[in-house]
């Protein structure tokens, strides 16, 4: 595995984790700390299985995955995709500054919505 891939299974190794501790990723996976550690440092490569938790963890399934390590495209079926699989990760301060903008935009659309009823 060259560096690029490395690197890349790296972001999404902590994609996976998410606001998790390592310790506590390293449970639900059935692995130590260390060898979450050890991923994340690009140092080890976490095995097939764990792989494959990874993956869907992140949001990708273990096609998109192995296309990502082998460094080519993967196709996302839309960028609504990208966009939940982003906001299904986040950690929890950013994904309430998320909460808070469609709040806002669900006000505004209710607030033309009626305007226009009015106007009419």
């Amino acid at each position: 595995m060259n560096i690029e891939s490395r690197q890349k299974l790296v972001e999404i190794i902590k994609l996976a984790r998410g606001s998790l501790s390592q310790r506590a990723f390293g449970k639900m996976l059935g692995v130590s700390a260390t060898a979450v550690q050890m991923w994340e440092k690009g140092v080890k490569v976490p095995d097939t299985e764990n792989l494959a938790q990874i993956a869907a963890k992140a949001g990708y399934t273990m096609e998109e995955l192995l296309c990502c390590l082998e460094g080519k495209p993967v196709a996302e079926k839309s960028d609504l995709n990208f966009i939940l699989r982003q906001i299904k990760y986040m950690p929890e301060s950013q994904l309430a500054l998320v909460v808070h903008a469609v709040a806002d935009r669900l006000a505004t659309l209710t607030d033309a919505s009626d305007d226009q009823a009015k106007a009419s």
